[in-house]
């Protein structure tokens, strides 16, 4: 492992059933994968020949990243999150008044990555458990109301986007939507819903949609870019 000025920290792994090498990209560090005959010295002349875009990459990934600390409240649709220091031995959550309490060991930092990856671990099992208890329900609501048909709704843990929907009119919901205020989500249902009719943006695609936010889609489409699914 080696600490590098603009790409934080680097770590290599020889990986014997790799066939090329490969990176994987985090916001403050690499992981590269090396083949077997692969040194560390080639892993890093493979990253000086990237560099610039590994270091784009991952201000990218930061921009995208959500922290979450003692001192910081996330706010779902259904839920709070509060983190704590705690006296156990032991990460622990759990989900009780609409509050998500994540309480973890006085000995581990909030920086660290596997103490962040326990965090959203966490998050996102609720996320989906909420996700499926709402967002189906919300989808049937919308449809009716606006005459919509479709062949069903599958809540996915999608991190390029939030919604598709395909030509047999299966509409895939990313539960990340939870995190959207709930006219976002609303927008993204209705965005799905109106591809049952149009499988393009076409402008025939944007009159349905105008037609269902009241003439806001353009506004709701701009207010959805300051959100972005968490990596």
């Amino acid at each position: 492992m080696i600490q590098d000025k603009d790409l934080g920290k680097i770590e290599f792994k020889q990986n014997i059933r790799a066939r090329r090498m490969s990176i994987r990209i985090l916001s403050d560090s690499l992981q590269v994968n090396l083949p077997v005959g692969y040194s560390e010295n080639d892993g890093l002349k493979f990253i000086e020949k990237i560099r610039l875009k590994l270091i784009k990459r991952q201000k990218s990934i930061s921009s995208q990243t959500i922290k979450l600390n003692e001192g910081k409240t996330l706010t779902t649709q259904t839920f709070d999150i509060h983190i704590r220091k705690a006296e156990r031995n032991t990460l622990y959550a759990s989900l009780k008044s609409g509050i998500l309490n994540i309480e973890f060991p006085q000995h581990l930092s909030v920086d660290d990555v596997q103490t962040q990856t326990y965090f959203w671990n966490a998050v996102n099992y609720f996320l989906r458990k909420e996700a499926k208890r709402i967002l189906p329900h919300r989808t049937q609501m919308l449809a009716g109301k606006y005459g919509f048909s479709y062949t069903d709704v599958k809540i996915q843990s999608s991190k390029t986007r939030w919604g598709s929907c395909n030509r047999k009119k299966n509409i895939n919901l990313s539960f990340y939507l939870m995190l959207l205020p709930e006219y976002l989500a609303d927008y993204v249902i209705l965005h799905e819903l109106c591809h049952t009719k149009e499988m393009n943006h076409s402008p025939r695609f944007w009159e349905w949609m105008d037609r269902v936010t009241d003439g806001k889609a353009k506004k709701y489409r701009t207010e959805l870019k300051n959100y972005s699914i968490p990596k």
